[in-house]
Order: structure tokens, then sequence, then C-alpha cells
């Protein structure tokens, strides 16, 4: 269950990774659902740290839609 655990915060650091260096490519409502979706998969199954740093990325995403 751990390894699970790991790979939806992996997966969720990596869509809002690539989410935001694809910006310059329009991402869509559809984009920015699927993944604050992983984000919230991995937010369900995640450690007390990984909370942590999972609410930075979505304050990091949320900063940057109000850029755009």
């Amino acid at each position: 269950m751990e390894n699970n655990n790991n790979n939806l915060f992996q997966q969720a650091k990596d869509a809002v990774t690539n989410f935001m260096n694809n910006q310059n490519s329009q991402a869509n409502a559809q984009d920015k659902q699927a993944v604050q979706n992983a984000i919230q998969s991995a937010y369900n199954q995640a450690t007390p740290e990984e909370k942590q740093q999972l609410q930075q990325l979505e304050n990091q995403l949320r900063q940057h839609n109000e850029m755009q």
C-alpha cells in the first residue's frame, strides 16, 4: 500500500510540473481538472509530510493560474 501512495504522490507532483511547463500551449479546463484530481487522489492517501507538499503544489498551481 505504501508504494501505491508514493506513486499517487509522484503522479500528482509530475502532473503539476507538466501542467505548469505546458502552459504555453494553452491548457484548458479539462487539463486543470485532471491536475486537481491527481492532487486530490494523492492527498487522500498521503502522509502528513506529503499532504503539506501537496498543499504547496496546489498553492503554486493557483498562483500560476492567476498569472495567466
